[in-house]
């Protein structure tokens, strides 16, 4: 009884952790389950006084062993690689004051920064910026001093600037999203020059395995050819709806049940400044 007690309790903060390590949602909820049947299968349970952190424990550990495993893979990806798609989660957090900074951090671009840590300085810095674990705690999870811990975090926080730019709120974000495909498929070319910024930036994740950019698309016009180019070749044949990716307003197009893409995107001063399209069908089998 106790684990199913712990399992309804710890299983959506620990899959938040996880995903946020990996950028991948199968993956993350594998290691999820394996935590709670290696807790499961423990001899004396009773014995264990922080039981939370225990469970974070071994989520962490075990995000930390597939980043390293998986590092060389990595190297080898073909064209831009993006987090795997997060449907349907406005936050990940219940607590309403917690809403704003959970909606952000799992955005795409959030975890795109996050991309920027080695695996070591990734956990620390999410155990005590969104999960708020001490550096005690934390230096015995990943078996590093608290010291050292501390020097990760104050390292990452210097190194990497975490200020996002304010996002619109959700009613004002699907807006401009629906604003925007309409403008798009009508061909309003100035209506789309006023949503979209000048320096917008279109990053296309196909993994090699299906027709993407392999290279970032940077600015409006090269942005708006494309997009205008891809309507065309697929006039008639794709259907779409739209749909929360990563907390935020995105879209998802079907084209064949082997093809389809989605799309998640950042804003800047309520303009569309980056584009992001997941097409990689082994990064979509969870849909």
């Amino acid at each position: 009884m106790q684990i199913e007690i712990l399992y309804k309790t710890y299983r959506t903060p620990l899959f938040s952790l996880a995903y946020r390590m990996l950028g991948s949602v199968m993956d993350a909820e594998d290691i999820v389950q394996e935590a709670f049947l290696a807790y499961d299968q423990l001899p004396d349970t009773a014995a264990i006084q922080n039981k939370r952190a225990f469970l974070y424990k071994i989520v962490t550990n075990r995000c930390l062993d597939l980043l390293r495993s998986s590092a060389h893979k990595r190297e080898l990806y073909i064209g831009p690689w993006l987090p795997e798609p997060l449907i349907g989660h406005g936050t990940l957090d219940t607590d309403p004051s917690q809403a704003y900074l959970q909606r952000e951090s799992i955005s795409t671009a959030y975890l795109l920064l996050l991309q920027q840590l080695n695996a070591v300085e990734r956990a620390v810095f999410l155990l005590r910026e969104i999960f708020h674990y001490s550096y005690d705690e934390i230096a015995e999870m990943i078996g590093k001093s608290s010291v050292n811990c501390r020097q990760i975090f104050h390292r990452v926080q210097k190194s990497i600037h975490f200020d996002l730019d304010p996002t619109p709120s959700i009613s004002v974000a699907e807006e401009k999203v629906k604003d925007f495909v309409n403008s798009l498929m009508q061909g309003n070319t100035t209506r789309l020059l006023e949503l979209v910024s000048e320096n917008v930036v279109f990053y296309s994740d196909g993994g090699g395995k299906v027709r993407a950019a392999r290279l970032p698309v940077a600015g409006i016009d090269q942005v708006i050819k494309l997009l205008q180019n891809l309507l065309k070749m697929y006039e008639g044949k794709y259907s779409y709806v739209y749909l929360t990716v990563n907390g935020l307003p995105g879209i998802r197009i079907i084209i064949s049940e082997d093809l389809q893409y989605i799309y998640s995107f950042a804003f800047n001063n309520n303009q569309i400044k980056t584009i992001y399209s997941v097409a990689n069908p082994e990064k979509l089998r969870h849909l």
